[in-house]
């Protein structure tokens, strides 16, 4: 905006607002009321320098005392923020975690919130939430509060076919199977990177025999067949020893934007139904996580039942899934078509807000 002298009369300040292309005294005209303007902007300027000099000293103080402060709490709250993920490089040279059997993370704490079923429970989540608001704010918290303070009656009364074992959020969207577009980004980021994972297990599985299970690997319990689980992350926390097997893979959970990685219900492993396996009806422990199943190796006669509702699993594709409701795996081929093989990453439902997932991460973080 091209500020116009107050001394010329109306018609001049429109002539002098044009382009001069029309005559050399036009020219002139524009060139003085140009000048005129840039006197006007150094007085402006100068003017302001000089307020900035007469301002108050205790307004002056007021204020770097609140700049302060407020670069206190940025770097207060930034130190707290728990790191997902810590580098390959670390994990090659630091000792393993404690903890460890076989590769697999067990629970120790009697009071762990994943593991606990103790009538004393909600009054924990409860005690968790408030000293999270304590330190950040209660803002957006209303969801999560409700689903504390009447757990009890949401897991009670819950339809038998979705019934979540430890927590359950209130009004997000119920659904056995969601869409790819429900997390568009991080399903895209899996399946381009297919090829990567499948070659980091098939050298994992080239230690099996028929004799003894690898190192890093967990014998889960099924009434026929057999199932084993690699996890890199177990419940929120992460395997060392079995990150350094799979060290692009592990990257990859890194550049994830909705993989749970810090809290009791974040887990990635890769999980291996033999020919001949059932895993029995069961229920996970949350609706705030969709489950992600990264097909690796798919033959047929392998299907999995997500609320009564059958899906199969496709080399190179995934498929997400919401396992609060009942849900079962099989695989009824033969031994000659192998075993089935996916990549399983808990990712965020798409429904829990951001100031969710941060207090849901601090109420559930591992060993609190």
């Amino acid at each position: 905006m091209v500020c116009v002298p107050s001394g010329l009369p109306r018609t001049d300040q429109l002539t002098s607002l044009r382009i001069p292309n029309s005559s050399p005294k036009m020219s002139l005209e524009w060139l003085v009321a140009w000048s005129w303007s840039l006197d006007g902007l150094r007085d402006c300027i100068a003017t302001g320098m000089q307020s900035v000099r007469d301002c108050d000293t205790t307004a002056a103080v007021t204020v770097a005392c609140l700049l302060v402060l407020f670069v206190w709490y940025c770097y207060h709250v930034g130190r707290e923020q728990p790191r997902p993920y810590v580098s390959v490089n670390a994990l090659m040279q630091g000792p393993d975690a404690t903890g460890l059997q076989n590769g697999f993370v067990y629970c120790q704490s009697p009071e762990c919130v994943r593991c606990s079923h103790s009538e004393g429970l909600n009054q924990k989540l409860y005690h968790n939430l408030q000293e999270y608001a304590k330190r950040y704010s209660w803002s957006g918290m209303g969801r999560i509060h409700k689903g504390i303070r009447e757990q009890g009656r949401y897991l009670s009364s819950r339809p038998s076919i979705q019934k979540p074992e430890v927590f359950f959020l209130p009004d997000l969207p119920t659904s056995p199977y969601f869409a790819r577009d429900a997390q568009k980004h991080d399903v895209e980021l899996l399946e381009r990177n297919f090829q990567t994972i499948l070659c980091e297990f098939e050298a994992l599985y080239k230690a099996f025999s028929n004799c003894s299970l690898p190192q890093g690997w967990k014998m889960n319990s099924t009434p026929s067949g057999e199932w084993v689980t690699f996890y890199l992350v177990n419940q929120g926390v992460c395997v060392p020893r079995n990150c350094r097997k799979c060290p692009r893979t592990y990257r990859l959970l890194g550049s994830l934007r909705t993989c749970i990685g810090n809290n009791v219900f974040g887990n990635a492993c890769i999980s291996v139904l033999s020919p001949g396996t059932v895993i029995t009806e069961h229920y996970g422990p949350t609706n705030i996580r969709l489950r992600c199943h990264l097909g690796l190796k798919t033959p047929s006669g392998c299907e999995l039942v997500v609320g009564g509702e059958p899906q199969c699993w496709a080399e190179g594709r995934c498929l997400l899934f919401d396992d609060s409701f009942l849900h079962a795996a099989f695989h009824e081929g033969s031994a000659e078509d192998g075993p089935r093989v996916v990549f399983m990453v808990d990712l965020w439902h798409p429904n829990v807000a951001a100031a969710e997932r941060q207090a849901l991460d601090f109420i559930f973080a591992p060993g609190r």
